[in-house]
């Protein structure tokens, strides 16, 4: 069988690099999207959606020969969803809201290929332990937080302000490596051990 051939629709350095885990061949794509939520969607409904549009327009561009992966990620706190923050203001007041506090991350992932679309759904609990505001002042500085859902990196310095984790690391990273895995092998495309 020929494998077909993978575009990552999404300018994340995160993603390209969780990707890259699992030995899959691909190219990267940078999909430009409405990211506005429309009203009435659920967090998961908004996600998945995002994902999706992501996915389809880069498949716009390219051969319907090519399976384009795209992913989207939020943060969740009591409903309310925290996307990438607008500047530095927005960013520390993030961080305050998930001071002390459980959240959810969510981290859809949908594949498109000849045959057809899925999307599959990550959730996970982060716990921050209480955040001071010079702590969440000198993280701000390290300019991690601009460009990352909730305003925090776990894989960076904020993974210290974690002080526990119920699900997907990569997940919460950006991309989920198990979800992923399971879309690109159901399409039959070539990957690590296959």
């Amino acid at each position: 069988m020929m494998t077909p051939a993978l575009i990552l629709a999404s300018a994340s350095p995160r993603r390209v690099a969780l990707l890259q885990q699992i030995e899959v061949e691909f190219e990267q794509q940078v999909a430009d999207i409405d990211e506005t939520y429309q009203k009435g969607e659920t967090a998961e409904e908004f996600v998945s959606r995002l994902s999706l549009e992501k996915a389809q327009a880069i498949r716009e561009k390219n051969s319907r020969e090519m399976a384009v992966l795209g992913a989207d990620t939020i943060v969740v706190l009591a409903e309310q969803i925290l996307g990438k923050p607008d500047d530095k203001q927005q960013a520390a007041e993030m961080l305050s809201l998930l001071s002390g506090t459980t959240h959810q991350v969510m981290t859809a992932v949908t594949l498109i290929t000849q045959k057809e679309t899925q999307t599959r759904l990550s959730i996970s609990n982060v716990t921050f332990a209480t955040l001071d505001k010079k702590l969440i002042e000198a993280y701000l500085e390290t300019g991690e937080s601009m460009d990352k859902a909730g305003g925090y990196a776990i894989q960076g310095v904020a993974g210290q302000f974690v002080s526990e984790m119920k699900g997907s690391y990569s997940g919460i990273m950006g991309l989920p490596l198990y979800e992923t895995r399971s879309l690109l092998q159901a399409a039959g495309i070539r990957l690590l051990g296959s």
